[in-house]
């Protein structure tokens, strides 16, 4: 086998060819990592929202909170049904909410896009995944307060503690940020129930339940009980069934970010095959003289499809560190009928996913010059100079 100093000490002789090789390896996995973080952080913000044993009882036929409505008094009749899970004060874990949606303007002139804000009962705190109050304080009912989270304070304007958003003429006022694990209830502005439905002037008005059950069979009784029974017949979601089907959104990015990534790979594997093609070809008599020393086609194969391979890995390595310091920046994008907020995650296998695509440039930008240098006649490349 050929050593690997010799194929390092050709890198390091021909260190303009290498350096750009490098650098244009090093952006496309950069731009892909980007990509992939991008959709790694929306799959994780939707995903970490469900809880196994929760529910989300909509009206029948609605599919989202957004398109339900449900009497009050069948919402608080839900509220007291067996199999529901209790906190430490013996009081159900179930919350009945309403949710609207306002139109409000970016940050910066970004234009403006839909917003949730969901009136809930203090409860409904404790149903989302890691709840905790980072800044400021928790609302008090019937003062016309909200709480959101700093990303979103920091993409809307009116978010920020101590502005106010408008409600239909009402005026909230934000006191307080709270933090959610990452999930997707990071992404809406909350507020109590009774504040909210006097300020859209509609005091009945109920979007959902959402209720934590005792068990999963408490939970499957549960569903069956409220689909059938003629004193509720409601549409009882499992939560994470109900964000699995919000995870196309995210799909959809996934398959824009590696159809980007596709693109940027071909061209990156031309860098990669050029430079190898102009080593073959300045060291031909090299390879000659390694043929006539006895060195196998093989040997030689391997030895040139090793310096593409760490000529990629290196620009790889690059592109991933490069990508470390967006990691949990917040940023958003559509889904559904509003917009959501969450963090760039770059997570080992999102990393690894950048080293793997480096390898595979290294190899499909090596193999055909590798090939091109065994396939050279020894007494033609030992009279080329």
């Amino acid at each position: 086998m050929i050593p690997a100093k010799y194929n390092l000490r050709n890198l390091r002789v021909r260190w303009m060819t290498t350096l750009l090789t490098v650098v244009s390896t090093g952006l496309v996995v950069w731009a892909s990592v980007l990509c992939f973080g991008l959709t790694d952080g929306l799959q994780y913000a939707l995903k970490v929202t469900g809880h196994e044993l929760d529910l989300i009882v909509l009206r029948k036929g609605a599919t989202d909170e957004i398109g339900s409505g449900i009497e009050q008094k069948v919402a608080r009749e839900v509220a007291s049904l067996p199999g529901i899970a209790k906190d430490e004060q013996g009081q159900p874990q179930c919350s009945v909410e309403f949710v609207t949606i306002l139109t409000k303007p970016r940050r910066n002139n970004g234009g403006t896009v839909n917003l949730i804000v969901r009136g809930l009962e203090s409860v409904g705190r404790t149903l989302r995944p890691g709840f905790r109050i980072v800044a400021g304080r928790d609302i008090e009912p019937g003062k016309f307060e909200a709480m959101t989270s700093r990303s979103m304070a920091a993409r809307f304007e009116n978010l920020a503690i101590g502005e106010k958003i408008e409600v239909n003429r009402q005026y909230f006022e934000v006191v307080g940020y709270y933090e959610a694990a990452g999930s997707a209830a990071e992404s809406e502005v909350w507020t109590d129930l009774r504040d909210l439905t006097i300020a859209r002037k509609t005091p009945a008005a109920v979007s959902a339940v959402c209720l934590r059950a005792e068990s999963p069979e408490q939970r499957d009784a549960l569903v069956a009980l409220l689909a059938d029974d003629k004193r509720f017949q409601l549409n009882a979601i499992r939560e994470t069934k109900y964000f699995e089907d919000q995870m196309n959104q995210a799909n959809a990015v996934q398959y824009i970010g590696y159809i980007i990534a596709g693109f940027l790979i071909f061209g990156a594997m031309f860098a990669a095959a050029n430079t190898m093609y102009a080593a073959v070809a300045s060291r031909a008599r090299e390879i000659g003289t390694l043929r006539a020393l006895g060195f196998p086609q093989g040997s030689i194969l391997l030895s040139f499809l090793f310096e593409s391979v760490v000529l990629c890995s290196l620009g790889g390595l690059i592109g991933c560190l490069a990508t470390l310091p967006f990691n949990g920046l917040s940023t958003g994008t559509s889904n559904q009928f509003s917009e959501i907020t969450f963090s760039f995650r770059f997570g080992p296998r999102v990393l690894a996913q950048g080293v793997m695509l480096a390898l595979v440039m290294g190899l499909l930008g090596g193999i055909l010059p590798a090939i091109r240098a065994v396939r050279l006649n020894i007494i033609t490349a030992l009279r080329e100079r």
